[in-house]
């Protein structure tokens, strides 16, 4: 797996708990996904991804969207 997959796929996962939590849970755990798509919105711009940084020190191989 690559950094971008990775991230991707924490984002996604980090999204649909958001909602979950929504539902079940209270309706500002909506907060939680709105941060995660525009944490993914600035770094489309800016290139800094805090979770990219992390999955790079675990070890996982770059991929082309984050070197």
């Amino acid at each position: 797996m690559t950094i971008d997959r990775a991230v991707f796929a924490f984002a996604g996962i980090v999204v649909l708990v958001g909602l979950a939590l929504a539902t079940w849970v209270h309706p500002y755990w909506a907060l939680l996904s709105a941060f995660a798509g525009l944490n993914i919105f600035q770094a489309a711009f800016t290139g800094f991804c805090p979770a990219a940084m992390v999955f790079k020190r675990l070890g996982l191989k770059p991929g082309i969207l984050f070197k």
